[in-house]
């Protein structure tokens, strides 16, 4: 399907599509917060996870009128009168107004399964701060949802007052005051319940926004849909009567306070009256109310249980396997075969099925595994095994670099290193791995799996070619940096005697060089300057004016005053375990990586008749070795062992957070994979004396 750039079909056009294709093509070009853009939108979207969508959308419509019954029974149930409360209770859910509340919570669960369509991700936002935090809670598109959350939660206060009945079931009743008057009077049982709804609907966004609820984990053990429904059914229980119970006690404290407000707008707009024989309900006796207290809790349990339902429902069927063709017959259905899916730029969505698929059939299908080793015809050349191997040893490379120049920059005991030394140095092992796959890396790979854009705000050391993210990185501009960063960062001086980089544990010195190559050249790739045009640059320093003094000079005040304020210090200070985290925040797509590649070749020992991956196995094994000794370092870091722990109240998949844990296993398990299976066999093959050493620490079962 193409999507009319114009906006206009002509009439062949429109012949020749089918009405699927028109009704996708609307949507996104109608949608103004679509998360895949008309250009980013592909075949996979259309076909597969819209369709998932709908699909857990239509279950949870399903589900919906025997949970509204269940609703109604624990609403209205009573000790003495069973049965009585459960022909009542069956009279009412066949009345017109039970019918209508149905077809509006009907309405309700189709916008919050759109919601979690359009805001899901597989790659989680990971706030570095808590004025990242508060970024994102205040962000525009997030106000939208809260916006909305506080509609529908509304919406379903007001079906619920309907259900339950009784002196929730209008909005004004007619009432006689004390000088015995008849007056249309302000039901402020029914007005608590809308409020309720709509604090409700606003705390499950925020609290979606700081427990990542929008993030869409992949579950390790692959069980069917019903089973993996059946199992957290009871989580979903527990989480939403616990998050229930504290919002209720949320909105009584807030509505105590303010509860006059809504409720003298209501008496002016609605011109209606207080009733003021009885006790106003932002009062302590009015709030007493043991039936009133029920009847919120159990609403907002109900409000919490839906939507929760819808999301788990989402969950299930997005992340749910699907097995890419790995080459086709057709040449039109090449796009859609796994090695084209992995290179091509996708949506992440699709990127993860696949390196999901790829991680599976390199353990359970033979007949796969052998398709990813055959050549093509003609011309013989391993086409499959090439894109496959190429795009995973570039996601590898990547969060090595990553990785590296995050060690570079935050030292083994916190301080922070200057990123011109720390780039000019690399290990043997680091430039080995680089000449070793420059085969295999020369082209750029298409799409790098990093952190979210939000936490890739600001460069390095001014190089806007910095792989390095903003909470990795000191801050030398912030306020909040210290006077012994700002010295242990500043340029030094090199007639200094301490001119050079400091290495841990052992301090060493390097003396002056003649000339010395820039970090913007080595970046570029650019020959360094000659030293005759060193001299002539230095003879013409640009020496500033007094007004950019002067601002300097303010600039400078005002750092050091706000730096002196608690608050402002507790709202910038970097959170080092959230930067870790956030540095991982991809590592699902590394280790089904490392997975795939380190099964194939185990697999190619016995089934790779022509050879085609003993040609990359050395280029293999030096990326996994680099990233080892990568991973190993960040480990020695003082907040990357420490293992968060797992909360058990809310929906949120915390899984996020031990996923560097993961990855250094998966790595680990995956060497040991190659070196059990080849053993002796690894000693001719060709690498460096640092790998070789480092290799046989796995092949002797020392690592």
């Amino acid at each position: 399907m193409h999507v009319a750039r114009s906006g206009k079909l002509s009439g062949k056009e429109f012949d020749s599509r089918s009405s699927e294709e028109i009704i996708v093509t609307v949507f996104l070009s109608t949608n103004p917060y679509k998360m895949f853009s008309t250009q980013q939108s592909s075949w996979f979207i259309r076909k597969v996870i819209c369709w998932r969508a709908a699909a857990s959308i239509a279950w949870a419509v399903l589900l919906l009128p025997p949970t509204t019954a269940v609703f109604v029974i624990l609403s209205r149930f009573s000790l003495f009168h069973p049965i009585h409360t459960i022909s009542e209770c069956f009279f009412l859910l066949t009345s017109a107004s039970a019918i209508f509340s149905l077809i509006l919570l009907f309405g309700v669960i189709l916008m919050v399964g759109f919601l979690n369509l359009e805001y899901y991700s597989v790659i989680p936002t990971i706030p570095c701060s808590k004025i990242a935090l508060l970024g994102h809670l205040l962000h525009p598109r997030q106000l939208l949802s809260s916006l909305a959350h506080c509609i529908m939660g509304v919406i379903v206060g007001w079906c619920c007052a309907i259900t339950i009945g009784g002196r929730y079931e209008t909005l004004g009743f007619s009432c006689t005051q004390t000088d015995g008057s008849a007056q249309m009077c302000l039901n402020e049982y029914q007005v608590i319940l809308l409020l309720a709804g709509a604090f409700f609907g606003f705390s499950h966004s925020l609290l979606g926004v700081i427990h990542n609820m929008n993030y869409v984990a992949f579950h390790t053990v692959q069980q069917y849909k019903y089973l993996r429904f059946k199992g957290s059914l009871p989580l979903v229980v527990k989480c939403s009567a616990t998050q229930a119970l504290y919002s209720v006690r949320n909105f009584i404290v807030v509505y105590f306070f303010v509860g006059y407000i809504p409720r003298a707008w209501m008496c002016k707009t609605l011109n209606l009256e207080l009733n003021s024989s009885v006790h106003q309900l932002d009062s302590v006796a009015g709030l007493l109310d043991l039936s009133l207290l029920y009847h919120l809790w159990i609403s907002a349990t109900f409000l919490l249980f839906t939507w929760h339902i819808t999301l788990l429902l989402f969950r299930i069927f997005v992340t749910e396997v699907y097995s890419f063709p790995v080459q086709s017959t057709f040449t039109e259905d090449a796009h859609q075969c796994l090695p084209k899916v992995l290179t091509d730029k996708q949506p992440m969505i699709v990127k993860f099925l696949a390196l999901q698929d790829l991680a599976l059939l390199s353990q359970h299908s033979p007949s796969r595994r052998s398709e990813v080793f055959s050549l093509s015809q003609p011309g013989g050349h391993p086409h499959n095994w090439n894109a496959i191997s190429k795009e995973c040893l570039s996601l590898l490379t990547d969060l090595t670099q990553r990785l590296v120049v995050y060690h570079d920059t935050v030292a083994t005991n916190g301080r922070a290193k200057s990123l011109s030394t720390g780039s000019e140095r690399k290990t043997s092992s680091e430039s080995s791995v680089t000449s070793g796959t420059e085969d295999l890396m020369s082209p750029k790979p298409t799409l790098l799996m990093k952190t979210p854009a939000s936490v890739f705000a600001r460069s390095v050391a001014g190089h806007p070619q910095s792989p390095l993210t903003a909470p990795f990185t000191p801050d030398l501009d912030s306020p909040f940096a210290s006077p012994a960063l700002r010295r242990l960062t500043a340029p030094v001086d090199q007639c200094s005697p301490w001119f050079g980089s400091v290495q841990s544990p052992h301090v060493m010195r390097r003396g002056p060089k003649l000339w010395s190559t820039s970090t913007d050249s080595q970046v570029n790739g650019s020959p360094p300057p000659s030293p005759a045009s060193v001299t002539s640059l230095k003879q013409e320093p640009s020496k500033p004016s007094l007004l950019a003094k002067f601002l300097q000079n303010r600039k400078e005040q005002v750092k050091n005053f706000l730096a002196k304020r608690v608050l402002i210090m507790y709202l910038f200070n970097k959170l080092p375990e959230a930067s870790s985290q956030a540095l991982f925040a991809d590592s699902q797509s590394h280790i089904w990586a490392l997975e795939g590649m380190s099964y194939l070749v185990q697999a190619s020992y016995s089934e790779d008749q022509f050879g085609v991956v003993q040609t990359t196995l050395p280029s293999i094994l030096g990326c996994m070795l680099v990233l080892q000794e990568a991973v190993d370092r960040h480990f020695k870091l003082p907040h990357a062992s420490s293992k968060p722990v797992r909360s058990g109240g809310s929906m949120g998949d915390s899984t996020y957070k031990t996923l560097r844990f993961a990855l250094r296993a998966t790595l680990k398990t995956a060497i040991y994979r190659i070196t059990t299976t080849f053993g002796a066999h690894l000693n001719a093959v060709q690498m460096s004396a640092e790998h070789r050493k480092r290799l046989q620490q796995f092949l002797e079962y020392k690592e």
